[in-house]
C-alpha cells in the first residue's frame, strides 16, 4: 500500500484544528497546536486560502474555514438528501410523461446525474447513475449555469464543444439564454447535445433557497417538441415536479 502523503495529513490537520477550535486561529496559534515550523504552516494555509478552503481575517490576519469548503460539506449532504426526496416524484413524473427523467448536480464543471428513472417502456436502455453531462448544451446544465454563480464561474474556465449545429458555444449567446432561464422558471435544450433528443429542466432549490439540483425530462424530439417547441404541458409537468422535490426539502414556495 502507498504511503501517506504528508504535506496533505497537514492541511488536514489544519482544516480540523479550524473546525474544532476556537472561531479564528492565528499563524502562531495554528503552527504551535500542531507542533509545525511557522514556514510549514504558513504555506499550507496560504495554499488552501488560495483554494478557498481557509480565510484570512484583514484585520486581525487570523485564519478561520473558508466558505468553499463548506459548500462542499453542504452540497454532499444535499446530494444524499436530494435524491431520496425526489425518488416519488421523479417516478411519478416519467410515468405522466412516459419519457426519460433524470436528476442532476453541478459536480467538476459538468452535471453528475445523480438519480436516473428510464422510460415506462420495453425498449432497451442504460442506467446513466454517476454519468456526466455538460453545463452548456442540456437543459440540466442550463439551469444550474443560470441560477448557480459557481457553475456560471466553472462554464467561463470550461471548454465548450460545439457537440452538434444548434450547441450554443459562446459565452454571451448563453448568458442571454440564462437571464430567459431565470425569467421564466426552466431551461430548455433541443438537439443541442445529441440530435433527435429533446429535454426540459426545472430548478430544485433548498430551504434556504439556494440551488441544490435540477430535474429534467429527456425524450426524442418528436415526442417532446411540437412545431420545434417544447410542449407546454411537459414543462408544466417538469416544473411541478421541481417544485415540489424543493418543498420537501424545505424551500418555501414559489
Amino acid at each position: 500500500m502507498a504511503g501517506s502523503i504528508q504535506s496533505l495529513e497537514r492541511a488536514a490537520a489544519i482544516l480540523r484544528l479550524l473546525a474544532g477550535g476556537e472561531r479564528r486561529l492565528g499563524l502562531s496559534d495554528v503552527a504551535a497546536s500542531l507542533g509545525l515550523a511557522k514556514g510549514t504552516a504558513h504555506g499550507i494555509l496560504r495554499t488552501l486560502q488560495q483554494e478557498g478552503f481557509v480565510e484570512q481575517d484583514p484585520d486581525s490576519g487570523k485564519y478561520q474555514l473558508g466558505a468553499e469548503l463548506l459548500r462542499l460539506g453542504q452540497s454532499y449532504l444535499d446530494v444524499h438528501e436530494l435524491r431520496a426526496r425526489a425518488l416519488v416524484w421523479a417516478d411519478d413524473l416519467a410515468r405522466a410523461s412516459g419519457e426519460t427523467v433524470y436528476l442532476g448536480v453541478l459536480h467538476q464543471r459538468g452535471v453528475l446525474i445523480v438519480h436516473h428513472v428510464f422510460r415506462p417502456d420495453d425498449t432497451r436502455q442504460v442506467l446513466e447513475v454517476g454519468s456526466m453531462q455538460p453545463l452548456h448544451s442540456t437543459a440540466l446544465g442550463k439551469v444550474l449555469f443560470a441560477h448557480d454563480p459557481v457553475a456560471r464561474a466553472e462554464l467561463q474556465e470550461s471548454e465548450r464543444e460545439a457537440f452538434t449545429p444548434r450547441t450554443l458555444t459562446e459565452l454571451a449567446d448563453l448568458d442571454a439564454e440564462a437571464a430567459q432561464i431565470r425569467e421564466r422558471g426552466w431551461g430548455a435544450a433541443v438537439e443541442e447535445t445529441w440530435t433527435g433528443v429533446a429535454s426540459v429542466a426545472a430548478l430544485i432549490q433548498d430551504r434556504r433557497r439556494n440551488p441544490v439540483g435540477a430535474v429534467a425530462l429527456n425524450g426524442p424530439v418528436e415526442r417532446v417538441c411540437r412545431d420545434g417547441v417544447i410542449r407546454p404541458e411537459l414543462v408544466v409537468s417538469v416544473r411541478e415536479a421541481a417544485r415540489a422535490i424543493s418543498r420537501d426539502l424545505g424551500a418555501p414556495r414559489f
